[in-house]
């Protein structure tokens, strides 16, 4: 018989058991902490910003247990020994970045943030990114003035980057806490946004999987979806992509299982939070669409429509009427590089390499987010995603695209795509149909 397709090979390795005595998935494991451990080590050495080099420095060490940990294991399996205990689980390689790589960097940053350098323009003493800042800022805003936006042609002063808010009006409420709380070095730490951004996303991992009645979760999932080096930096510099992200999951939780209306109320959240997951609403609507198989169910559809629509619309109207002009200027000029202060978001990525090579760059660049829209389009009409784990993978595959092709974007965009992709491995894991019970009654006697 031939060898499986790669495809299938690959599979394999994210879906293989914790204990296994397999070299292919244990390969793998080194091979997934070696890149992570050298990104680490380079982020801590030469990185401009004070907190990815903490990070750099504790994820370091997790990388490096993983290392030792994947060898151990690869080895053990060489010689026909199985590990015993905690240590002999591919988990344990997971459970030290969250612990070395995520909470012990993020409670460091979090205190050093105390001594209240972070406005100052010297990354090299940044305990927080802006968009903490910025994030925290725009609540205290929205309580005082009724917007999170201010008007940056009325400043008294020439505007500079982080005057603006470049989110929709739902990110406030992740600043709302230090907003309300804070003033007293013990309540701005317990009330620093990170700490919002991730209980967030945590609380939307548990709700997903209890939607999906607890499905045993592949590690190679969790490695793509938590212990990549862009989920855990993320997770202790910054964090508002781990909300976003976990709210995305969420929402396609709820429509792959029959809560349509739900399920828009919470893409609404999403949309109303950070404009660049928005396409991820017509994958999501596809779902509801065609997720029963016996032709295509619209009322369910209208559901999500009005959900969507409705709470979307309930979201921004409000802010909008205070300030028109600067919520068009945050929210879609200066994302879009056409604000009075141009977007640093510049990632070497490659719409903004061809983009850099002049004007017929700029045009190259834009036709192949439009050539990739049309192929994400096709590919929807082809193959209409009829279940949570295949609408999860149109939604990486489209947000990836847009990311790398997009002229002005960041690298650190991409956890997108990866936490997704690690869903999508979850999703698969929970919706392999059980067997039916004669085949199980057989199986027993057997």
């Amino acid at each position: 018989m031939g060898r499986a397709p790669a495809w299938r090979r690959a599979a394999r390795l994210f879906t293989a058991p914790s204990r296994t005595t397999e070299a292919a998935p244990l390969r793998w494991d080194l091979g997934f902490s070696l890149v992570c451990l050298a990104f680490a080590l380079i982020t801590a050495l030469v990185s401009e910003f004070y907190g990815y080099r903490v990070w750099g420095n504790f994820a370091t060490a997790a990388y490096g247990f993983g290392v030792v940990h994947s060898g151990y294991l690869l080895l053990s399996a060489r010689s026909g020994r199985t590990p015993r205990g905690v240590f002999g689980s591919r988990w344990c390689g997971i459970a030290a970045v969250a612990l070395l790589a995520m909470i012990l960097p993020l409670a460091l940053l979090v205190i050093r943030r105390l001594t209240g350098v972070d406005w100052l323009i010297t990354p090299v003493s940044w305990a927080a990114q802006p968009e903490v800042w910025v994030i925290e800022r725009s609540a205290d805003l929205l309580l005082h003035h009724g917007t999170p936006y201010v008007d940056v042609t009325a400043l008294g002063r020439p505007p500079v980057v982080n005057d603006y808010t470049p989110y929709g009006p739902v990110m406030a409420v992740f600043g709302l806490p230090r907003a309300l709380l804070g003033g007293t070095p013990v309540t701005d730490a317990l009330t620093d946004a990170r700490w919002m951004f991730a209980l967030a996303a945590c609380a939307c991992v548990l709700g997903t999987l209890k939607l999906l009645k607890w499905p045993r979760v592949p590690v190679g999932a969790a490695q793509l979806a938590l212990a990549c080096p862009l989920t855990a930096l993320t997770w202790a510099v910054a964090g508002p992509d781990l909300a976003i992200v976990g709210l995305l999951v969420l929402s396609c939780a709820l429509a792959a299982t029959g809560r349509v209306a739900w399920s828009g109320l919470v893409l609404a959240l999403v949309v109303s939070a950070k404009l660049i997951v928005a396409p991820a609403a017509a994958v999501l609507a596809v779902l509801v669409l065609v997720r029963r198989g016996n032709g295509a169910d619209w009322a369910a559809l209208g559901r999500f429509a009005a959900a969507l629509v409705a709470t979307t619309a309930a979201l921004h109207l409000p802010v909008y009427l205070v300030d028109p002009a600067a919520f068009v200027e945050h929210v879609f000029r200066f994302p879009l590089g056409m604000g009075v202060v141009r977007s640093p978001a510049a990632s070497p990525l490659p719409g903004h390499l061809i983009a850099e090579t002049g004007p017929i760059g700029q045009v190259a660049a834009f036709v192949l987010v439009g050539a990739a829209a049309v192929a994400m389009i096709g590919w929807l009409v082809r193959r209409p995603p009829a279940n949570g784990s295949a609408a999860l993978l149109r939604i990486a595959v489209g947000l990836g695209a847009l990311i790398l092709l997009t002229p002005a974007t960041r690298y650190g965009y991409l956890v997108y795509p990866l936490v997704l992709l690690g869903a999508h491995l979850a999703f698969r894991v929970a919706e392999v149909p059980a067997a039916p019970p004669a085949q199980q009654s057989a199986t027993t006697s057997s």
